[in-house]
């Protein structure tokens, strides 16, 4: 399995921007499907953007035009660029690992938060 380690996180007001980044170790990105998820107070964890290993990425609609997730091979981290934030973005963010040939996402970090006020 792959560590990963999040962070980036923090407070931000509505219509701020902070990137988050997800370091890797244990096997190369490359290799991996890597996904960001959120789970906000109550509410179930939600997908908000997959970078296959291929290099294809694709973002949830609530966030398509704002967030952008993105991959440094050579630093082995992936990032997730968040902008025009909004109080519904608040949440722990969590990044995920997976092997191509898996459907389910089996490597987590330990998650970061993101707090969006008004």
């Amino acid at each position: 399995q792959v560590q990963l380690v999040e962070s980036g996180g923090g407070l931000v007001q509505a219509g701020g921007s902070l990137r988050l980044s997800c370091a890797a170790s244990g096997s190369r990105i490359s290799i991996k499907d890597m996904a960001w998820h959120r789970q906000a107070p109550g509410k179930q964890r939600e997908l908000v953007a997959t970078i296959a290993s291929g290099g294809s990425t694709l973002h949830a609609d609530s966030v398509k035009g704002r967030f952008t997730i993105s991959r440094d091979s050579a630093k082995n981290t992936v990032y997730l660029q968040m902008n025009s934030l909004r109080p519904e973005d608040t949440g722990v963010y969590y990044c995920a690992a997976k092997s191509p040939w898996v459907q389910r996402y089996d490597s987590w970090g330990q998650g970061t938060q993101v707090t969006v006020s008004s």
